[in-house]
């Protein structure tokens, strides 16, 4: 199964406990893919450095190297038309269009808005550990 997470749920699950820890430790048992692109690997190291100083015991820069050795990296096309309310959002779905993910994973309103969009199914780590994991 091939998914796009949204960088709260990377950036949650690396930091903290709960759905999103449980959706990369399916990832780490290889029950799920991770599909990333550039732009989305790029935000999660952004935002997770911030992070890091508050919890210094998180080494990311080891957990975002496995994450390229391992996700599925894809250079997606620029979609034609924004399609979320925040355009910055529309990576995860350029994203998941070019690596052919069934799921974005996401707590953003302005994703979960737009699931169904290309048959891409948008859904919260919650739902998806509950009805997939």
């Amino acid at each position: 199964m091939r998914v796009v997470l949204d960088t709260n749920v990377f950036i949650s699950g690396v930091f903290f406990s709960g759905p999103p820890y449980e959706v990369l430790r399916a990832w780490q048992d290889k029950k799920i893919r991770i599909v990333a692109s550039p732009a989305i690997l790029e935000e999660y190291l952004r935002v997770s450095e911030t992070l890091s100083s508050q919890y210094p015991g998180v080494e990311i820069q080891q957990i975002i190297d496995l994450l390229i050795a391992h996700a599925e990296l894809v250079v997606p096309e620029r979609l034609q038309h924004p399609i979320c309310d925040d355009p910055h959002d529309d990576k995860f779905l350029e994203c998941a269009i070019a690596g052919k993910a069934q799921f974005i994973i996401s707590g953003d309103k302005h994703l979960l808005k737009v699931s169904g969009y290309q048959g891409i199914e948008i859904i919260s780590p919650r739902q998806f550990m509950e009805n997939y994991l």
